[in-house]
């Protein structure tokens, strides 16, 4: 795939990707263009990330109430996101992974808020037909997989991982809550967390207000 189709595919505009991806805006432009030409190497490991962006960034928008699709237990019904989240498993009835804020929860990184409806998950494309449910992808590598419970989720690096990927349509208050508490439970540090190097810039500053959040 050249730059533009790359870029295409994913819907992004050349300064989008050049975030994204943390690539020079003018760079971007002079692949495009023809001024210059990407090594292969480069070419190599964007179309593998990218497709692997591709396979696991599902859902482009959140979910809206739909009354012919299932219902999920509410949040509301119950005492503490360990209990309704097992509830949303056994009636989900199929394997997911939670993610992004379910994953906190489960982590004990974020108590979630008495109003959730979002629930995000890896699984079958299937489980879409029950109300709220966002599907980032249908599965991630088992390296990145934990288990509370019974209660499969992703780790703390695979959800930053995923927050930042899906930052356009993610409220950040979870993985900035969840930051805090990894600095301060870490003596004040946030060693053993690694993000991709196109989201580095947006982490520093997220642990910025991390840091800042509890004061």
């Amino acid at each position: 795939m050249t730059i533009r189709e790359m870029r295409t595919l994913l819907g992004y505009t050349q300064n989008e990707f050049s975030l994204r991806y943390n690539i020079p805006f003018r760079t971007i432009q002079n692949w495009e263009s023809g001024v210059r030409k990407p090594p292969e190497y480069v070419i190599d490991l964007l179309e593998k990330q990218i497709k692997e962006d591709l396979i696991n960034r599902r859902t482009i928008t959140l979910p809206q109430y739909d009354e012919k699709k299932k219902p999920l237990p509410k949040r509301s019904d119950y005492v503490g996101a360990i209990s309704w989240l097992k509830a949303v498993n056994e009636c989900i009835g199929e394997r997911v992974i939670f993610a992004l804020d379910e994953a906190l929860m489960c982590q004990n990184a974020f108590g979630g808020r008495n109003d959730e409806f979002i629930i995000w998950v890896y699984g079958s494309d299937s489980v879409t037909s029950f109300n709220g449910v966002a599907l980032l992808g249908n599965d991630v590598p088992s390296c990145s997989i934990k288990n509370r419970d019974g209660l499969l989720y992703t780790d703390f690096n695979r959800t930053l991982y995923d927050a930042f990927s899906n930052e356009s349509i993610l409220d950040m208050q979870g993985i900035t809550e969840a930051l805090s508490k990894y600095y301060f439970t870490h003596s004040e540090s946030f060693e053993g967390v690694f993000v991709p190097p196109q989201f580095q810039t947006r982490f520093e500053n997220l642990t910025t207000d991390a840091m800042e959040y509890y004061e």
